[in-house]
């Protein structure tokens, strides 16, 4: 079996996810391709999405204009794999909450049943890494890099909470969507974007 890994390009870190998709195929032995997409056909295309990290708004504006984040939605919606970071956690995410201007009213797909905040751990000067466990994965001490990282406030019930830090979660999984408040793809390990790759094998195996 074949899969194919698209990394949402609207905006923000895709080199570094293109490097740990293909590194978690090979560390898996999944044959399989791993490409941007940002048109309404590749998006299309793929068996799983990454949304990376960047800035939640621009991404909005800019994946609404091309129609992309119409046919994301629709696909989420039937069950396509998704691992949102940081400003993907925040697109995917059914409320969005600023701690200075409140609700923000910004493009969202709406999938994840969580409310977040943008910025709970201040700007990008206050950025920093902590060592986590994300027992669901089988992860000890998980380098977890937080960049103007947003904050989980609520998670409704058919939410999991696969990792915690302060007391607050950083790491949810929904079914097939997976979101994390942190990026994966900065800590030196493949394990959100392999667990991404099994998602995206059963999907096409259906």
């Amino acid at each position: 079996m074949e899969v194919k890994v698209g990394i949402a390009s609207f905006q923000g870190d895709v080199e570094e996810h293109l490097a740990a998709t293909r590194e978690a195929l090979k560390k898996l032995g999944v044959k399989g391709l791993v490409a941007t997409v940002k048109l309404p056909e590749e998006i299309e295309s793929v068996d799983a999405v990454i949304i990376p990290g960047g800035e939640s708004t621009v991404m909005g504006r800019l994946s609404s204009y091309k129609k992309s984040l119409d046919v994301l939605k629709r696909r989420i919606d039937e069950g396509l794999p998704v691992l949102g970071t940081c400003a993907g956690l925040i697109l995917l995410a059914k409320r969005v909450y600023d701690r200075i201007v409140g609700e923000t009213g910004q493009p969202v797909l709406g999938v994840l049943n969580i409310l977040v905040e943008r910025n709970t751990y201040g700007r990008q000067r206050d950025s920093f890494e902590a060592q986590i466990d994300v027992p669901p994965l089988g992860l000890n001490n998980f380098r977890a890099v937080f960049i103007r990282a947003p904050g989980i406030l609520e998670t409704e019930s058919d939410v999991e909470i696969l990792a915690y830090f302060a007391k607050r979660p950083v790491a949810v999984r929904q079914e097939s969507i997976l979101g994390t408040t942190f990026h994966p793809e900065l800590s030196g390990s493949t394990a959100f974007h392999e667990e991404l790759v099994r998602l995206a094998m059963g999907y096409r195996s259906r």
